[in-house]
Formats: structure tokens, sequence, C-alpha cells
């Protein structure tokens, strides 16, 4: 009777060690090991060239030549090529605005062709279709007047009248003996100044003699 009882409890450890499953060798625990944490550094998705990107993060783009183009054309071109701060100026210095595009052509362009940052201004001195360019190049405007008078002989009265200080008298005077009266300022042409250029300019008043431009003084 004691073997019996013996046999039976090591068939019922046998049993309960079979249902628990194999155990692993070792004592150690069966879970998978986490994976272990990558510490590459990760590749940038950015495939860009960074000498294209000038410094401080402003993009860059190629500007075309756009000198001898109409001015619509240009500034058309312009865009396309991703520079969008445009401006335009009257090449002769005579200050006229350039309301129809397609009726003004390119001269001269700041800056000039090149890599350039997309936020920079792109300024286009023009003239009318049926003008010339200037031989001189680009005629500049005259800087606003300080103390004396500035020289305003072929300069547009347009022009001169926006040098002087606001407050300052003027008179204009066609002085071709037809006694036209000045109204288009930007078509007239200064012949001449009193008080004449280099003088004093304190408040005093300013007559300027001027002729439609293709007129002789």
């Amino acid at each position: 009777m004691r073997i019996t009882r013996t046999s039976s409890a090591a068939a019922l450890l046998l049993t309960v060690l079979t249902a628990c499953g194999p155990a692993d060798d070792t004592g150690a625990d069966t879970k998978p090991a986490a994976s272990p944490v990558s510490t590459a550094p990760v590749a940038s998705s950015d495939s860009s060239d960074p000498s294209e990107v000038p410094a401080g993060g402003e993009s860059a783009a190629a500007l075309p030549d756009m000198v001898g183009k109409g001015l619509q054309s240009a500034q058309d071109e312009a865009q396309a090529a991703g520079f969008y701060n445009l401006t335009s100026h009257d090449a002769l210095g005579r200050g006229r605005n350039q309301i129809l595009d397609r009726g003004w052509k390119v001269c001269a362009q700041t800056p000039a062709p090149g890599t350039q940052s997309t936020d920079t201004r792109v300024d286009f001195g023009t003239v009318k279709l049926e003008e010339a360019c200037p031989a001189g190049g680009d005629q500049a405007e005259p800087a606003e007047a300080g103390s004396t008078v500035p020289d305003f002989v072929g300069k547009s009265v347009k022009v001169a009248r926006q040098a002087l200080d606001s407050s300052t008298g003027i008179t204009v005077n066609d002085v071709s003996g037809q006694g036209r009266m000045v109204l288009v300022e930007s078509n007239w042409q200064v012949c001449s100044t009193d008080p004449a250029a280099g003088a004093q300019l304190d408040g005093q008043p300013v007559t300027i003699g001027a002729v439609k431009f293709g007129e002789s003084c």
C-alpha cells in the first residue's frame, strides 16, 4: 500500500508539470527582449543643396537678363523666375509713370543678371517703345533740393517740382514764345531756373523756363 501511494503522488506531480508547459532550462524570463533603440542620426529628407540658399535662409534663383524686352514681358519673366519685388522708373529722368506696361521697354535693370535672393528688389529703367534708350546710361532723377538750387536743365518740370520743397512757390513759363500753358509737366523740359543752379535756396519762389521735349530752348 505504501508503494502505491508514492506512485500516485509521482504521477500527479508529472501531470501538473506537463500542464504548465516546458520550463526554460536557464530559469530566465521567456518574454522576448525589447528591440534596441537606434542612436544613429536620422538622415534629413531635405535634399536641397545648401550652397543654393543664401545666408539668413532666403531662397535664391537666377535673375534673367531682361534688357531690351518689353516691360510687361520682363515683369512676367521675373515673376516666373521667382522675383516679385518689382519696380520701374523713367530712364530719361522725366519722372513719367509706367501706367501701361506694354507701352514701355527695358533699358537697364538693377541688379544685373545672375543668382540673387528672391527677396531682392528688381528695378527696371524704361523708356516708351518709340523712344531710344539714353546714350549716356540711365538718367537718375536729381536728389531732393537742400540749401541750394539743383541743376534742373534738361530734366522735366515734374522732376524739378518733386525735388523742390513742397513749401516752395513755383512758376513755370513757356519760353518758346508761344505762350502755351504747361499742363503735363513730364512732357516739358527745364531750360532755366531763377534763381540759377547753385544759388542759395532759403524759401524764395523759383521760376522755371521750359519747352516741350524735342524742342530747343
